[in-house]
C-alpha cells in the first residue's frame, strides 16, 4: 500500500498523535471492566441469555444472570447485584467496556456512573473492540457449552456458576503468567516434591480436571 501511495505521490497518513484503541486498553488495564451478552441453547431448543462483566487487569469473571427473557429492567438489576455483591470493588475502576445493545438502559449505565465509572461504548458491529470479553465467551463456549446439554435454565446456572469458580480460582491465564484470576495459597514446593501429594478434582461431571498439592 505504501509502494502504492509513494509511486502516485502521496505522502502516507502521519502518525495519530493519540494512542490507538489496544494501547488505552493496555494503559487503562486496571480500570476496565467489559460487559457482555452471550446465548445457550437448551437441549429442549430454548434460548437462554447470560450476561458476563471481565475485569480486564486481574481477568476475573462475572456471570451476573442468565435468563430467557433479558430485559432492560432485568439488566439493570444485574448491575446492582455486581455492584453490591461478589467482592467487586467497583470504586478501583474507571471506565465499563459494553456495545450498544438495546438491553443496556440509562438506568443499567447509572449504576456504575453512580460510581464514577465512564461508560465506553464500542462502535456498532465492532466485537474487537471488546475483545477481552468475546475472548472470554469462547472460552466459556469450547470449555463448557460446547460439550454439555444444559436442560434449562438452573440447569445453565448450575453449570456457570461452577466453572465460574474453577475459571477464577484454578484457569491458568497467559496474561497473568500462567496464574488464575484468584489464586488460592498452595504449599511451598521448593522442598522435596514428594512431600506434598498431587490431587486431582473432577468438576462438571469430570468435564474438568483441577490438580492442587495437598496441604
Amino acid at each position: 500500500m505504501w509502494k502504492i501511495l509513494n509511486s502516485a505521490g502521496i505522502d502516507p497518513a502521519p502518525r495519530r498523535t493519540g494512542p490507538t484503541w489496544k494501547q488505552f486498553l493496555t494503559n487503562q488495564a486496571r480500570g476496565i471492566i467489559a460487559a457482555d451478552f452471550f446465548h445457550i441453547d437448551t437441549a429442549l431448543g430454548k434460548r437462554l441469555y447470560a450476561l458476563v462483566f471481565l475485569e480486564h487487569r486481574t481477568r476475573r469473571l462475572h456471570i451476573a444472570g442468565i435468563t430467557a427473557h433479558p430485559t432492560r429492567e432485568r439488566t439493570t438489576q444485574q448491575a446492582r447485584n455486581l455492584a453490591i455483591g461478589n467482592g467487586t470493588d467497583l470504586g478501583a475502576l474507571r471506565f465499563l467496556l459494553r456495545d450498544r445493545d438495546t438491553k443496556y438502559s440509562t438506568a443499567f449505565d447509572a449504576v456504575f456512573q453512580a460510581e464514577d465509572i465512564d461508560i465506553l461504548t464500542t462502535a456498532p458491529q465492532a466485537p474487537r473492540m471488546n475483545a477481552h470479553c468475546e475472548r472470554v465467551i469462547r472460552t466459556l463456549r469450547t470449555e463448557v457449552c460446547d460439550h454439555m446439554l444444559i436442560l434449562n435454565e438452573a440447569h445453565a446456572r448450575e453449570v456457570l456458576a461452577e466453572y465460574q469458580r474453577h475459571y477464577n480460582h484454578h484457569r491458568p491465564h497467559q496474561a497473568r503468567h500462567q496464574q488464575p484470576p484468584e489464586p488460592r495459597p498452595s504449599p511451598d514446593r521448593t522442598h522435596e516434591a514428594n512431600t506434598h501429594a498431587l490431587l486431582r478434582t473432577r468438576i462438571l461431571n469430570g468435564l474438568i480436571n483441577e490438580y492442587q498439592y495437598a496441604a
